[in-house]
């Protein structure tokens, strides 16, 4: 029997829901600024056989809907192979392995089994970014790692709550291996929460339509999901599309990392071909199979964001070609920057490539780096070490339609950065200023958007700061004849005297001591089109909002600003010759 369209979608939003609920849940229970204020988590359901995505939170990061399927796909494998102890009701299991379905360590995933009727029904599952999992430097993100054990403590798949109880010895592993280790029941707690909230809601929803009415819908969802991906992938032309982009370096060999990538329609099916990759490189900056995949699928989602959030969207997109490179990271290759990082190079690459097919649905390229600095130290007027993590975003790039948007969070997601005033209370630390890049969106008939720019100044005690940024050797590119976005920059002030890495945005372990600040302006957003096609009205708008200056605006735009009075009727703008 087919189900009525309405029941259909009510069970949708109903999945949906419940998945929103553990992200809320998540958010509101954890400790740390960068899950309670940034969202730097993801709440899903998975299939029991193979763990496909049935449903995620919208408030979720994009890059975990791949690696999440992904990482539950392997754990049933490794239950199946006898590897792993099999599930109990109200058992969770913690794992962090980034070759085994993940992203870096840092992205700690629980798994929980959901039960009906005495047999597995689904996986309910999370991701949750900690501030620190140990290793080299505080906060996970070493810029010179050459070996994963140097990033941190790597978990192979363990129950952490057996039948709902915390094992206090795994727990104890774990924090016997992390900085400010006191302070992580907060988070482990909130996580295994968010999993019990879902497992209620989820329960609810089945009791009210039936197992097999849920069951019937959920097929039926992916299935359509399939379908209108198919649907779209057959207005783009059957012609080899091809974009590149680059990483930095990889914060060891200061020399850039491309990304080259060759997309061609399969039937019914969209080939991204990446043969031609830069080689796994020595640094942090590769990136294991699972994100290399979820970067595909997210950068698609931005095009075709229509398409539901299933497993279902996913089956037209293949993946080839990322052997021998640094996107299909093996043991023991380090990976901190896989997913902040390198995903959104591949989702730029994406977006290169088909922006001439879907000129209407692509963007020039966005900031794409998530900012990750780490500050680490000792606070003596609280008596206790700290691991202060800050991440930032930067501008969108241009589109068809519109400008980009300022100070937007980072392709692979929705987190955002914490407040000011909470990094302020909770760290030694004063924000000196926290402001729109000025000047750094990239022109274009809609100009790209602009990036941060904020300095943070170290008030008491001794720290090092780290850092694992991009952008910092090229800026987000423009399309269709847009101008690139101003790239990442990265300024350490120490005893007054300013530093700037050798690999721009990429360094660790930069002992910092009170009065000592840190200054970063992240991307601006590439431009959309011929700069000199921009409306002189919305050129002198800018300029008198101060996103550019008069000679930027005669310079990049062709238009020349005679005079300033806020009073538009009373401003002559003429157009220069191209």
């Amino acid at each position: 029997m087919s189900l009525d369209p309405i029941t259909l979608s009510v069970i949708q939003a109903g999945l949906q829901q419940v998945c929103d609920e553990m992200d809320l849940s998540f958010s509101r229970a954890a400790f740390s600024p960068v899950i309670a204020e940034a969202n730097d988590r993801s709440d899903g359901i998975y299939d029991a056989i193979d763990g496909s995505l049935i449903a995620q939170g919208a408030g979720g990061l994009p890059v975990f809907v791949g690696t999440m399927q992904y990482s539950t796909r392997t754990l049933i494998e490794m239950i199946a192979a006898g590897q792993v102890a099999p599930p109990q009701p109200d058992d969770v299991y913690i794992v962090n392995d980034p070759y085994l379905g993940g992203t870096h360590l840092m992205d700690v995933r629980f798994a929980r089994p959901f039960y009906r009727g005495g047999r597995l029904n689904c996986w309910l599952s999370n991701t949750g970014h900690w501030p620190d999992t140990g290793g080299a430097v505080p906060g996970g993100f070493s810029a010179s790692a050459t070996a994963v054990e140097q990033e941190g403590l790597r978990l192979p798949p363990v129950r952490l709550f057996k039948q709902g109880v915390l094992d206090r010895e795994i727990y104890a592993i774990i924090c016997s291996n992390i900085r400010v280790a006191d302070q992580r029941i907060g988070d482990v707690k909130a996580q295994a929460a968010a999993l019990a909230v879902g497992a209620e809601r989820l329960g609810a929803l089945m009791d009210r339509y039936g197992d097999d009415t849920v069951a019937q819908a959920i097929a039926e969802l992916r299935q359509r999901a399939a379908r209108q991906m198919r649907a779209f992938i057959a207005d783009i032309p059957k012609t080899r599309l091809e974009g590149t982009a680059w990483v930095d370096s990889d914060g060891v060999v200061n020399e850039p990392l491309a990304i080259r990538l060759a997309v061609s329609r399969d039937g019914d099916d969209l080939v991204f071909d990446f043969a031609g990759s830069s080689p796994p490189c020595a640094g942090p900056m590769n990136s294991v199979r699972a994100t290399t995949l979820s970067s595909v699928y997210l950068a698609m989602r931005h095009i075709f964001p229509e398409v539901p959030i299933s497993a279902g969207a996913f089956e037209p997109l293949k993946v080839a070609g990322i052997e021998d490179t640094f996107l299909d990271a093996r043991y023991p290759r380090p990976v901190s920057g896989c997913a902040a990082e390198v995903s959104q190079r591949i989702a730029e690459a994406v977006f290169a490539a088909l922006v001439p097919a879907l000129p209407d649905r692509v963007t020039a390229a966005p900031a794409g780096t998530s900012g990750n600095f780490a500050l680490g130290g000792h606070d003596p007027d609280r008596g206790r070490d700290f691991v202060m993590y800050q991440l930032s975003g930067g501008g969108y790039g241009g589109n068809a339609d519109h400008d980009g948007l300022a100070n937007g969070c980072s392709t692979i997601g929705i987190s955002k950065a914490p407040p000011v005033e909470i990094m302020e209370q909770a760290f030694p630390v004063l924000y000196r200023h926290y402001r729109l890049r000025e000047g750094s969106g990239g022109a274009g008939r809609q100009r790209g958007g602009f990036g941060l720019d904020y300095l943070v100044e170290l008030r008491r005690g001794l720290a090092k700061a780290s850092f694992v940024m991009d952008h910092g050797r090229f800026g987000p590119q423009g399309a269709l004849g847009g101008d690139d976005g101003a790239p990442n920059r990265v300024t350490v002030w120490r005893d007054g005297q300013a530093y700037t890495p050798e690999h721009l945005s990429k360094e660790q372990d930069i002992a910092l001591a009170p009065g000592d600040r840190v200054h970063v302006e992240t991307p601006g957003g590439g431009g959309y089109g011929d700069p000199f096609d921009r409306d002189p009205q919305a050129v002198l708008s800018d300029v008198l909002s101060g996103y550019y200056s008069a000679s930027q605006a005669q310079e990049l735009f062709g238009v020349v600003v005679r005079d300033r009075e806020l009073d538009l009727r009373a401003t002559t703008i003429q157009r220069q010759s191209h």
